[in-house]
């Protein structure tokens, strides 16, 4: 390995809006620059919001064995297809969270360990099946605004989003932060030696954890804020910047 002449050795990378286009691909230029970076000995874990089957084919076309964060840190796994540790929704919550959502006619969608169910296909029994996360999504600034003090309210979530028009819930103290950190552990590296890129409030906590911490040109103000740095779009491969400019140029 040749990671240890550059400072930081893990790229931790979202998928939507970070290393996907808008078309959920990943580009030509971003795909050549991360194989740079894996080949100086780079670590690249993807770090998303999404299930692990839903993540793995993109690992799969960029080759990445190393470990993988899904669904916003619920999941953190030592390689592809090996978990390492999975944090679960107390179902009395999801069960609530569930009452909120018909009370406010609001479109709904949740994880399981092995199942996305939503609005139009939800289960018998909530207490039959083991939660990983729970989202919302709508237009209705109003309406969302009054979700988010219900479940505030419900206390022991971790409230996200992985757009301005959803909301996203997890157990409380799970993040996409707290999944990099078990990387780390699993790698014996620190949150120093990550750059974190992403574009939503998902990704906030990872990026203010880590020692670079990157929103793409899309991201929201928030993110940005957050950040150390801000870099061209997702349709603009913003991740070849980072890893051109602040990864491998410091040999």
């Amino acid at each position: 390995m040749l990671n240890n002449q550059y400072r930081y050795k893990l790229l931790a990378l979202d998928m939507d809006g970070t290393l996907l286009t808008d078309e959920h691909e990943i580009s030509h230029e971003t795909s050549s620059w991360i194989h740079k970076a894996m080949k100086a000995g780079i670590h690249v874990c993807l770090s998303t919001g999404r299930a692990a089957h839903h993540a793995l084919p993109y690992g799969q076309e960029l080759g990445l064995d190393t470990p993988m964060v899904t669904v916003n840190g619920s999941e953190v796994w030592k390689s592809p297809n090996e978990l390492h540790v999975r944090t679960l929704l107390d179902p009395e919550l999801v069960s609530k969270m569930h009452e909120i959502a018909i009370k406010h006619n609001c479109w709904f969608w949740a994880y399981t360990v092995d199942k996305l169910f939503n609005s139009e296909r939800w289960v018998d029994s909530i207490y039959d099946h083991e939660w990983l996360k729970f989202g919302y999504t709508t237009e209705d600034n109003d309406v969302r605004h009054q979700i988010l003090m219900e479940l505030q309210d419900l206390g022991g979530l971790q409230i996200t989003n992985s757009s301005t028009t959803n909301l996203e819930i997890n157990p409380a103290g799970i993040s996409k932060a707290s999944g990099i950190q078990e990387v780390c552990k699993l790698l014996g590296i620190t949150m120093e030696e990550v750059v974190a890129v992403g574009d939503s409030l998902n990704d906030l906590a990872v990026i203010q954890a880590a020692g670079l911490g990157v929103a793409m040109g899309n991201a929201q103000e928030t993110v940005k804020e957050a950040a150390d740095l801000v870099v061209g779009t997702n349709n603009e491969d913003g991740i070849v910047e980072v890893i051109r400019d602040y990864i491998l140029k410091e040999a």
